[in-house]
């Protein structure tokens, strides 16, 4: 037995030894990634082996317009760029606890393995964390402060500060927090303090006038003392207190694409793919983004392409004032010069294109200006208009406009109300309600307003109305200045009016988000059948609220400021929704809260420091995450969020570093192709594009987001 047992140790031997020669081939081949001709795919190792959860860059100046695709590595450090068009890609790696990789080249077909470069120290990594790491760091006033306790005027209280320092303020307009807003620019010179050098930032650009009469008016100038202390602690190297985790689970099989379009001048503000009741419209199509007060020129961009156009939006009356000054959030020309573009006057719309929204025929609504602010008779005291002859109306700064892509034609629909958010109901009229109302509910007929081109005989508005004596109908009513009589109903204003438009898929019922710069936030129901309304004040732990949505199940909801997604499920009431109680507070069962992810404000309890600007149901699974998933952008987090089975889904653009959107869409390209048929769309919002990393010459980026199977998927 012996030599037998020599020989197997000799064959056995001979065998280790041929297993350890071939040993590089085959680690080579083990990890060399699954690819088509058309991917980019490998392997990101670090110091201690492969390196989980980071993303990978890969972005060309080749094609028509800049382009960047990112995926996230496995836990084996693998990933896979899918279905890049052909051109020569520079390809980096970047994550938390790193500084960005040596960029290098690739190509579509090749096999890249990337080596990750860790960070030397901890104000390097801090350097990549999202915003909300950063801004959590501004200290609040305690409560002790409020009450004309301290120089911050004394009807404000400490939720009014802090509605103030998130979406309903500051936020609702710039991502604050990432390198560019957490220093000073040098280009405004050198100050005494931090607090110095805030009273003359905000007055900058054609914006100074907006925003110093909010933190210098509104709020006594008190803010600039908090936010200047923050900036000069920073300046002194004081990092944030907590980091971020990278991307875990779901997360990881993200698929982001983007484009630059647009200008390096002029911001857009949202954009739009297809219709929200059905998301097939536009299969493939190209994009329509919305500019707002910054220009006329709509950019398109066409994804199969990467090519982007520009299609000039008219107004009715050419010799009308621009859409800037008094009664808009902009002003004619800037009050103090700008840190990037001096005394230049960057902002010249008339059209002022808020928001868009498609309809079933794949033409494209459009929230905007199309004459001045004065209404035209029909809609004043004595015209015989049946919504007139109840609550006439004399001024509008918004009104609305149809593009048909097919023939580029530009319609315009004057109305007599304001519009800011449009949405289509489910009625066969194809009802086009839209926010930014002010005291009415306003619609459109569009059935009717195709049949005979008549704006005047298409459109309707109705006031609110309580039904505060109960018995089911709309009757005579009290005024909001008067007190409740029990004989009548009571008309209301919801504080500064509709701002986010919800028609409801269940009933009919038009919901909106109400009370976002004065009065009490709320939720507030619009029954075109009764001409009744309905209206929920947000509870305590949440407060403010800013964008909202409605799912297939009629639950609404919405960004709140206190760094919540919240929900009202009218089903849940336990009491009567009408009579002399019905007025707002009636209802506490049926919200629900949900803390958005990242850190919060200390002294504050546990909260979240992000600031929502909107909230988005997912109705159809346009992503895949499932049907009925509310999303809301994550202002301060680089990207959006979604509720998932209890669970915040981190849906991430780390690249630019200071992305930030005031809306999204969900398109249906093929139902039949995967996760490669279907994804998220929006597009960079942030009013001063080129406070974002890459500086001045920035240009806004749309962006798809899709969620493959795993990381590796193509």
């Amino acid at each position: 037995m012996r030599p037998k047992a020599r020989l197997y140790l000799t064959v056995a031997a001979i065998g280790i030894a041929s297993l350890l020669a071939a040993a590089p081939a085959q680690l080579r081949a083990q990890t060399a990634v699954a690819i088509d001709n058309d991917d980019i795919g490998g392997v990101v190792t670090g110091a201690n082996g492969p390196e989980a959860g980071v993303w990978v860059i890969a972005e060309t100046t080749d094609l028509p317009t800049r382009y960047a695709k990112i995926v996230v590595t496995d836990d084996q450090g693998r990933y896979v760029l899918p279905d890049l068009p052909k051109a020569k890609y520079k390809v980096w790696v970047r994550g938390y606890g790193l500084v960005d990789s040596p960029k290098v080249d690739g190509e579509p077909g090749q096999q890249l393995n990337l080596r990750a470069t860790p960070a030397p120290n901890e104000a390097a990594a801090a350097q990549y964390y999202p915003a909300i790491y950063w801004y959590s760091m501004l200290k609040i006033p305690d409560k002790s402060d409020f009450g004309g306790k301290s120089n911050i005027p004394e009807k404000l209280t400490q939720v009014d500060w802090l509605k103030q320092t998130k979406n309903i303020g500051c936020i609702g307009c710039h991502q604050l927090g990432q390198q560019s807003t957490r220093t000073i620019p040098a280009a405004f010179g050198e100050f005494k303090s931090g607090e110095e050098a805030w009273m003359r930032r905000i007055q900058s650009g054609q914006s100074g006038e907006q925003m110093t009469n909010q933190l210098a008016g509104n709020f006594g100038g008190a803010p600039f003392k908090y936010y200047g202390d923050w900036t000069d602690r920073i300046a002194k190297g004081e990092l944030p207190k907590s980091k971020p985790p990278r991307p875990q689970g779901v997360e990881r099989n993200v698929v982001i694409t983007s484009w630059e379009w647009g200008t390096d001048k002029q911001y857009l503000h949202d954009l739009i793919s297809s219709d929200r009741r059905n998301p097939t419209v536009n299969a493939y199509g190209p994009l329509y983004g919305s500019p707002e007060y910054s220009t006329d020129n709509m950019p398109i961009l066409d994804p199969k392409t990467s090519k982007v156009t520009f299609f000039k939006m008219p107004v009715e009356d050419p010799n009308m004032p621009e859409s800037l000054g008094p009664g808009h959030a902009a002003s004619i020309k800037p009050l103090q010069a700008s840190a990037y573009w001096g005394d230049e006057k960057t902002w010249d719309t008339r059209a002022n294109n808020h928001n868009a929204m498609f309809d079933k025929k794949g033409r494209v609504w459009i929230a905007a200006t199309v004459r001045g602010m004065d209404n035209p008779a029909f809609c004043k005291k004595g015209s015989d208009h049946p919504s007139a002859k109840v609550f006439p109306l004399d001024r509008s700064p918004r009104q609305v406009a149809m593009l048909d892509p097919k023939t580029m034609k530009y319609t315009f629909v004057d109305t007599c109300f304001g519009t800011h958010h449009p949405q289509f109901g489910y009625d066969a009229n194809d009802t086009l309600w839209l926010s930014g109302t002010g005291p009415v509910a306003g619609w459109v007929n569009t059935k009717m307003f195709d049949e005979t081109g008549d704006a005047a005989k298409s459109q309707g508005w109705s006031p609110f109305i309580l039904d505060t004596n109960g018995n089911g109908k709309r009757d005579d009513y009290v005024e909001p200045n008067q007190p409740v009589d029990p004989a009548k109903d009571k008309r209301i204003v919801p504080g500064s009016g509709p701002y986010a438009v919800m028609p409801s898929p269940v009933d009919g019922s038009i919901w909106y988000t109400t009370g976002v710069f004065g009065g009490p936030p709320a939720f507030l129901r619009f029954d075109p059948a009764t001409g009744l309304s309905e209206v929920y004040n947000v509870p305590l732990p949440a407060f403010g609220i800013r964008g909202g949505d409605i799912d297939k199940n009629g639950v609404a909801w919405g960004s709140a400021s206190s760094g919540h997604l919240v929900s009202f499920d009218r089903r849940k009431c336990k009491g009567p929704l009408n009579g002399p109680d019905a007025t707002g507070n009636h209802c506490p069962e049926g919200w629900s809260f949900y803390k958005y992810p990242g850190p919060g404000f200390e002294g504050l309890g546990d909260n979240s420091a992000e600031s929502s600007y909107y909230t988005w149901v997912d109705q159809h699974n346009t992503l895949g995450l499932g049907e009925n998933i509310p999303m809301s952008t994550a202002n301060l987090n680089d990207g959006f969020v979604a509720l998932k089975d209890g669970q915040m889904v981190t849906l991430r653009i780390p690249y630019p570093m200071g992305f930030y959107a005031k809306g999204f869409d969900g398109r249906i390209d093929d139902a039949n192709a995967g996760w490669k048929g279907r994804g998220l769309w929006s597009t960079n919002g942030d009013r001063t594009p080129w406070l974002m990393e890459g500086g001045k010459g920035s240009k806004p980026r749309a962006v798809h987001i899709q969620l493959r199977p795993d990381p590796l998927a193509h």
